[in-house]
């Protein structure tokens, strides 16, 4: 829990800055998620660039205006749920790891051979 203190002291203090770092952080674990778990392909196979690629766009689409959420077109239902039962200042949080399972088909779909 001192982890997850941190995070929301951070978001307050400096919530651009926090958004952009977590956002990019989650595409790039997405895509992790996807070579490692999906593809299979093992720490020797692994491609650091396609991560690094996937870290420089979920860096790169975080719109910080619209209520501290991220730019992306996630399922109804669960940004429905986000928006009537989840508090604000959670809301980010809530999409960053539903958007990391979602990452991880686009990471997959994107680099199938």
């Amino acid at each position: 829990m001192a982890l997850w203190r941190a995070y929301q002291r951070a978001l307050t203090a400096h919530p651009w800055k926090v958004q952009v770092l977590t956002a990019g952080s989650l595409m790039g674990l997405g895509d992790v998620i996807s070579q490692q778990l999906v593809e299979r392909r093992g720490l020797q196979a692994h491609k650091t660039g396609r991560t690094l690629t996937m870290v420089s766009l979920g860096c790169g689409f975080v719109d910080y205006p619209d209520a501290l959420i991220t730019n992306y077109y996630l399922w109804p239902a669960v940004q429905l749920a986000n928006f009537y039962l989840v508090p604000l200042h959670y809301r980010l949080a809530v999409v960053q790891c539903v958007a990391v399972i979602w990452n991880s088909y686009l990471s997959w779909k994107a680099h199938r051979l």
